[in-house]
């Protein structure tokens, strides 16, 4: 389905205009419906929503008669038959976990773990010139937003104003993270992160391509505030690599990278015994997706903090139910599963 922006969205990766996603819907014999989306972002997954449909139709074959709570085979089985493509299996993923809740009587974020059903969100703010991210920034906090993540990493010394004139703008009370989407270098990040130290920034998302995990390891001793890895966490693996290396305070789980919620929560597990704490993120999806990433949020103890904001981006695209928000508040439904229905 396409996602049209009430604006476009510009961050280091790219600007963009509207979001063409992946919608799934799985059908049990006994009469089940499971609701799933994957959100397909080249940049980030290697996916558009033309290899998201070609793989769907292979899982479809693949998968038809199979039993939807064994979630564990489900995967093993899309991860033999096609390497990567996490978005489209987390569609599949979300559709199965929709079906668990429904057929359980269950809202998905008890079904989960239960640890609590709503939490603040962040709000996005995308790069542009400084004054203007400044006055957003005043305006979402006068909405009634406390935590902003600003994005950054397309010019260092741009980012630097644009967070001084984002703190002068909203005061000392506001939580600000900052996220370059992988768009400096190692000395441009430490210069940046310093230079932003006094604006009481909380953490730096991604500041590095994701390969350089190393590079994350040693900004991460050279600066006061908190590294945060997303792009260089897909898989339970990623993860490893990343706390085995020191490399970030805290990790950023986004369903559309790890295949979905079921090697999301190992993420989040492993993160936990090393002593790391987890957030939840997103792609530009609509309530079902972040409906389902929300869940997981409200589940999970060491998942302290959530930017599950994009579909607050995206216009009506007929769907009822999910996920809702008030003063940056996220409540989870009391529905079975994911509490949504579509009305496409």
């Amino acid at each position: 389905m396409k996602l049209e922006l009430y604006k476009p969205l510009t961050v280091a990766l790219g600007t963009i205009e509207h979001v063409e996603t992946l919608l799934v819907q799985i059908e049990t014999d006994e009469g089940l419906i499971g609701i799933g989306e994957g959100a397909p972002f080249e940049y980030v997954t290697g996916e558009t929503l033309t290899t998201s449909l070609s793989v769907a139709e292979i899982f479809k074959k693949v998968l038809i008669g199979e039993n939807p709570l064994n979630i564990e085979k489900i995967h093993t089985m899309m991860d033999k038959t096609i390497v990567g493509n996490t978005a489209t299996k987390a569609a599949f993923d979300i559709a199965l976990y929709d079906i668990m809740g429904k057929q359980l009587n269950a809202p998905l974020y008890q079904l989960l773990g239960g640890s609590g059903h709503s939490f603040l969100t962040d709000v996005t703010i995308g790069i542009d010139a400084p004054e203007k991210m400044a006055k957003e920034a005043k305006e979402r906090v006068d909405s009634g937003f406390s935590i902003l993540k600003i994005k950054a990493g397309l010019n260092p010394n741009e980012d630097i104003e644009a967070i001084r004139l984002i703190r002068d703008a909203v005061g000392n009370d506001i939580r600000i993270r900052v996220d370059a989407n992988q768009g400096w270098t190692v000395p441009e990040a430490i210069r940046v992160m310093k230079a932003i130290e006094d604006y009481r920034v909380e953490a730096v998302e991604q500041p590095l391509p994701n390969w350089d995990i190393e590079g994350h390891a040693y900004i991460r001793n050279k600066v006061n505030i908190s590294v945060m890895a997303d792009e260089s966490v897909h898989s339970p693996q990623d993860a490893f690599k990343v706390l085995k290396q020191g490399a970030a305070d805290v990790i950023n789980i986004k369903l559309m990278k790890s295949a979905g919620l079921y090697h999301a929560i190992q993420i989040n597990h492993m993160a936990e015994a090393a002593g790391i704490a987890c957030m939840v993120g997103c792609m530009l999806e609509s309530k079902i997706g972040i409906t389902a990433g929300a869940s997981l949020v409200a589940a999970k103890k060491n998942i302290l903090e959530a930017d599950m904001d994009s579909f607050l981006y995206v216009k009506d695209t007929g769907i009822k139910g999910g996920v809702s928000i008030e003063n940056g508040m996220i409540t989870l439904p009391e529905k079975p599963g994911l509490g949504i229905e579509l009305t496409l």
